[in-house]
């Protein structure tokens, strides 16, 4: 072959003509006769990144970095991690080229960016705002301080940052969407509107910015158009990964008379209680209806109206006709704010549970929850530290605390039951004696929320059957006709 100059730069010349096809083959060729060509490593590595190959751009751009000694493969390494998702090895790659090359404005700028991917936002903004200093005309560096700002909810900050960025490159769309992002934030949702559907004139298929006008139009109240964006999840990069494209047909709208319907619970558990609400309108239109949901909902959810069974989503699927996301239900059952069924509560707990926590409570009447998930993105914003959790307990209250930090409920003066807090149903059964909760934990709230906590209520035990018409008493509590509970046999009906 000629010599690897010469070949390295006819690759380049077809690479600048577009034909990247052909600038491949010559680096590939490079590099089976020598593994260790460093610049070939480094261009192949280059033409990967720009061509949407995060994942093998890495590999090679980390070949390349270990080899050459400037910090180029190293900043475009981080580039490649911090497209793959992965936040720690990108901060690894930048802090590796500041220290061979010093912290210039693009050093600087990758720095504050894989921080803040990091969950770092203070130290984000620190390193970002040095960028801008030393690169004031640099429209990704003021996006990405505006985006850490906003992180800190440093909101006014953070939209003269990111107004700053557009005004600097008015087509950087993703500016657009951290604007529309921090507009919400701020409850000026017409103008947040308004910032979504600019992107959208030139992007229809920005799955960020139909997430975000998703939010915007569901917090201004407007179902139709707001659950309608809402199906735009399924293609958001962050959250397309949990849907499944189950086998057979997906229900949309069709009449469901004698069908098996499987409903797939794709979010959390908060989300999956608040949406239960809708089985019995399911069943009331003649479908089985199944759930497929997460295995610490089935003791609680296996007995609520309209559900023919409860299963884990997991598992292997029962037989059925046809699916659904549970999400879409609100759009494809035309759900307003007027209509929401059964605003008083639709869910029960257990008698004889509820009647065991009962005795065991004495006069505790408060339950409360102060920490959620701590992998949450977003846990910072919820779970409060240990010092503000503690000057809100109070006698009378119980602990409904869960995980890693419910030992903390002893230092602030409440019993830790969390060891009888094996599932949902004995979650319920608990909250069902208490005349209030108070929670950071959204699932707790739901579920909260969901119960029915009346005299008499226990008659909701019973499920809504196949076939038979589900209706409401005067009270608002569902009934129901089902004699037993069939469970069909599994794969697709």
């Amino acid at each position: 072959m000629a010599s690897v100059v010469s070949a390295l730069l006819e690759a380049v010349n077809h690479q600048k003509l577009g034909n990247t096809a052909v600038a491949e083959a010559i680096y590939r060729d490079v590099i089976r006769h020598d593994p260790e060509q460093p610049n070939a490593l480094y261009l192949y590595g280059l033409l990967q990144l720009k061509s949407g190959r995060a994942t093998e751009a890495a590999s090679m751009l980390d070949r390349a970095a270990r080899l050459r000694d400037d910090i180029d493969p190293w900043l475009n390494l981080a580039r490649a991690r911090l497209a793959t998702g992965e936040s720690h090895e990108a901060l690894e790659a930048v802090e590796t080229a500041i220290a061979l090359g010093g912290r210039g404005g693009e050093p600087l700028y990758l720095h504050g960016t894989a921080l803040n991917a990091c969950h770092r936002p203070a130290e984000a903004v620190l390193s970002l705002t040095e960028a801008a200093a030393c690169a004031p005309r640099h429209a990704g560096v003021r996006l990405n301080l505006g985006n850490a700002l906003a992180d800190l909810d440093r909101l006014d900050d953070a939209e003269a940052h990111i107004r700053a960025a557009i005004a600097l490159d008015p087509g950087l769309e993703e500016a657009q969407v951290s604007l529309a992002f921090v507009l919400a934030s701020q409850g000026r949702l017409h103008e947040a509107v308004a910032a979504n559907e600019a992107v959208l004139r030139f992007n229809p298929g920005s799955g960020e910015a139909r997430w975000n006008l998703a939010t915007a139009l569901l917090l201004k109240g407007d179902f139709r158009r707001g659950f309608s964006e809402y199906e735009w999840r399924k293609k958001h990069r962050n959250f397309r990964h949990f849907f499944r494209q189950l086998p057979g047909p997906a229900w949309t709208g069709f009449p469901l008379h004698g069908k098996t319907l499987l409903v797939h619970a794709e979010q959390g558990l908060g989300d999956t209680i608040q949406l239960v609400r809708y089985m019995p309108t399911l069943a009331a239109r003649g479908a089985r209806v199944i759930l497929a949901c997460d295995p610490a909902l089935i003791p609680l959810l296996r007995d609520q109206a309209g559900l023919w069974d409860v299963v884990a989503r997991a598992e292997s699927l029962p037989r059925y006709d046809c699916w659904v996301d549970q999400m879409s239900l609100p759009r494809l059952l035309g759900a307003t704010p007027e209509d929401i069924p059964e605003p008083d509560g639709y869910l029960v707990s257990d008698p004889v549970r509820r009647q065991a926590w009962a005795a065991r409570l004495g006069g505790a009447r408060i339950g409360f929850a102060w920490a959620g998930n701590p992998l949450h993105s977003n846990d910072r914003r919820r779970s409060l530290p240990m010092a503000q959790a503690a000057a809100l307990a109070r006698p009378g209250m119980v602990s409904l605390q869960c995980g890693p930090r419910a030992i903390e409920a002893c230092g602030m003066g409440l019993a830790d039951v969390s060891a009888s807090l094996t599932d949902f149903s004995e979650t319920a059964a608990l909250v069902a004696n208490l005349a209030l909760v108070v929670t950071v934990d959204t699932a707790v709230a739901h579920l909260a929320g969901a119960l029915v906590c009346r005299p008499g209520s226990c008659c909701l035990s019973r499920r809504t059957g196949a076939g038979s018409s589900a209706g409401t008493t005067r009270h608002g509590m569902a009934r129901c006709g089902c004699s037993g509970r069939r469970r069909p046999g599994t794969g697709m009906g």
